[in-house]
């Protein structure tokens, strides 16, 4: 039997298991990503490893999220990760030269190698055939100090792609057909792969915005084959050395396949409150618009950015918008501007911001009240651009500088004929932005500003738990939920007792009050899909600094899960989904032989409710992650397992 592209990728990086789905396996990881927000924390668990050096192929530190500097504490962590960088041999990219996302695809990702990322959209490499997954920051630092990432072999969903986009319609509409019908969960345990006679359509950079929004179905990751197309890229990009030619198999096996033409599409846009909240855009099209904004992870590459000029060039921007333009790397930036198209967004009057994340992670542009804002990004989760009970949608650049012409929701293809883009054949390249590492760091000073702490000490499970349900929540809670980001939040990641100040602080203010008052253990009960949204470990981290040691659901999120056994929260599901009713917010519980439970292999554990009730819960816990768990986290079984091997 034929083999995928992700399966032969996984061959090649195998280092302990069997590729078969649902079994544990350990890869090598070739390269790391890390951005500001999560990357202070995994550098200072990278430093308590005691390792010297990174020991990957390539690992990159990017700022781009915190850019905002109101105070101190943004730039003092600028100043750490650029030590650290120095110090340990990994490459530092600047404040300002841009997303990590679209830097790494530019000038370092491979057809055909790894990347472990610390941000959820790191599969966004895998539009140049590159296997990408997001990761919390503890598996990072493990990673570059030389040890394999250990993940659940995914099924394998094939997209095929057949016929051809139409005028005004492009990548992002692609995902957002699949969002449309496989929802924020559907890919949950599950690779997506694209491939077909439709992948000839789309250039390295629209399969990197279908890849990117991949992770909004909760997916693994998103591959695509490394081809003439992948061959362009490199060569645009002066790197056509690094391809290789990676297909799947004529007759490689998919768990599910799903055709899409591409002929049959139209312009799509994902409605509040969720990416998946899918519909064409005639059908909400004539809603009054406040502000649209071109940019984040998912869509600000040069092709994305000038269509908007291009379209901008003869017409104006209506006097209720406000247009803001977040270009994805200053690469593009430069491209724009050598080829006149940077000209015609000032011209039209459009607000060039720089090259960084923004208002996609709450960092500045928000809304005005009461008002709706299309945007280009990855998310509209409630109130994640920073104004309570926004009205944000997710669409193509097309649909937002159609809207922001037009002054309403506007189906593009309402203004005529579409533009011709015109991608250059090589960019201008400028890395004046990546400081490389030099060869020893041993002698660089790390530089810590007051806001960086320790990292916190966790003790091991306890053999008994008795808890009391602090908080009960229903399906789809985000890490936003959890642990919000934002312009007065983000700054506060490398301060673990700062940041548990507002842990679920969005759905109940009042909720780190409450648990440091807590004498008992706490536990959190959730519906489906708990945790889905970014990679971010501070909402497993913070929940644990404040006394969270057991979370039972319906489903939790890949990356969420693994960030609670890295830091010592038990993860259960409910053995029958109907005893969610049976628990409530403020019982008493008890799990008599937790520990024992988990570390003997036992599959379920009693929960016993104070007034009487009984209620199973189900762990689901390979034996390595047992072990991780029992000993309070993966620092803890790190340290323990380093002092036997003294």
């Amino acid at each position: 039997m034929g083999l995928t592209v992700t399966e032969k990728i996984l061959d090649a990086h195998l280092l302990e298991g069997k590729v078969v789905s649902g079994g544990q396996i350990a890869i090598r990881i070739d390269q790391t990503l890390t951005q500001d927000a999560t990357g202070t924390m995994a550098y200072l668990e990278f430093e308590a490893l005691g390792i010297p050096r990174v020991k990957t192929e390539l690992s990159v530190s990017y700022v781009d999220h915190n850019l905002l500097q109101s105070d101190f504490r943004n730039a003092d962590d600028h100043r750490f990760l650029q030590s650290i960088a120095a110090r340990y041999g990994i490459y530092f990219s600047r404040p300002g030269n841009g997303i990590c996302h679209q830097v790494h695809l530019e000038r370092f990702a491979v057809p055909g190698k790894t990347l472990l990322g610390s941000d959820s959209h790191t599969p966004t490499a895998g539009g140049c055939g590159m296997l990408a997954i997001g990761a919390g920051g503890i598996d990072l630092a493990m990673a570059m100090a030389g040890q394999p990432f250990y993940l659940t072999v995914p099924k394998i969903v094939g997209i095929h792609l057949s016929g051809s986009l139409r005028p005004w319609v492009s990548a992002r509409d692609i995902i957002l057909e699949v969002l449309r019908r496989m929802t924020v969960r559907g890919g949950l345990g599950r690779v997506i792969e694209y491939l077909g006679p439709g992948l000839s359509e789309l250039s390295v950079t629209d399969r990197a915005t279908i890849a990117n929004l991949g992770t909004e179905l909760g997916a693994t990751s998103t591959v695509f084959p490394s081809d003439e197309r992948t061959k362009e890229f490199l060569y645009s990009q002066e790197r056509a050395g690094l391809w290789q030619e990676l297909r799947a198999d004529t007759d490689a096996q998919y768990h599910e396949t799903i055709d899409i033409d591409l002929s049959s599409l139209e312009p799509m846009i994902a409605c509040p409150s969720s990416p998946d909240n899918v519909v064409p855009v005639k059908e909400v099209a004539g809603r009054p618009v406040f502000q649209v904004i071109i940019g984040s992870c998912a869509n600000s590459s040069y092709r994305d950015i000038s269509v908007v000029a291009d379209a901008l060039e003869y017409r104006g921007i209506a006097p209720s918008v406000e247009l803001e333009i977040n270009p994805g790397s200053r690469q593009v930036l430069e491209n724009l501007d050598i080829r006149g198209e940077l000209r015609k967004l000032i011209h039209a009057g459009a607000r060039i911001q720089q090259s960084g994340c923004l208002g996609c992670i709450g960092m500045g542009q928000a809304p005005a009240t009461g008002t709706i804002s299309l945007r280009t990004f990855t998310r509209n989760f409630p109130g994640r651009s920073g104004t309570e009970g926004d009205q944000v949608y997710l669409c193509s650049p097309e649909t937002a500088v159609a809207s922001a012409i037009m002054g309403v929701i506007t189906d593009p293809r309402d203004l005529g004929d579409a533009p011709e883009i015109s991608i250059p054949d090589v960019y201008l390249i400028n890395d004046n932005g990546i400081i490389p590492p030099g060869k020893d760091g041993s002698d660089i000073e790390i530089l810590r500003g007051p806001n960086i702490r320790p990292l916190p000490e966790f003790d091991p499970i306890p053999e008994d738990i008795e808890a009391e349900v602090l908080l009960k929540v229903g399906d789809n809670i985000t890490t936003d939920h959890i642990m919000p980001a934002g312009s007065k939040i983000l700054p506060l990641r490398s301060n673990i007792p700062a940041i548990s100040e507002y842990v679920f602080s969005a759905i109940d203010p009042g909720f780190s009050t409450r648990a440091k008052e807590t004498e008992a253990a706490i536990m959190i009960v959730g519906g489906e899909n708990y945790g889905q949204g970014s990679s971010r470990e501070h909402a497993a981290l913070a929940p644990r600094y404040l006394g969270v040691r057991v979370k039972l659901v319906k489903s939790f999120a890949r990356i969420h899960k693994a960030n609670l056994i890295n830091f010592g929260i038990v993860p259960l599901t409910f053995v029958d989904p109907g005893d969610f009713e049976q628990i409530r917010q403020g019982d008493s519980i008890s799990i008599s032989g937790l520990k024992a439970a988990i570390l003997n292999g036992s599959d379920r554990v009693d929960i016993d409710i104070r007034g009487g009730k009984k209620i199973q819960a189900r762990i689901e816990l390979f034996e390595r992650e047992r072990q991780i768990l029992a000993s309070g986290g993966l620092l803890n079984w790190i340290r323990a397992q380093n002092r036997r091997d003294l």
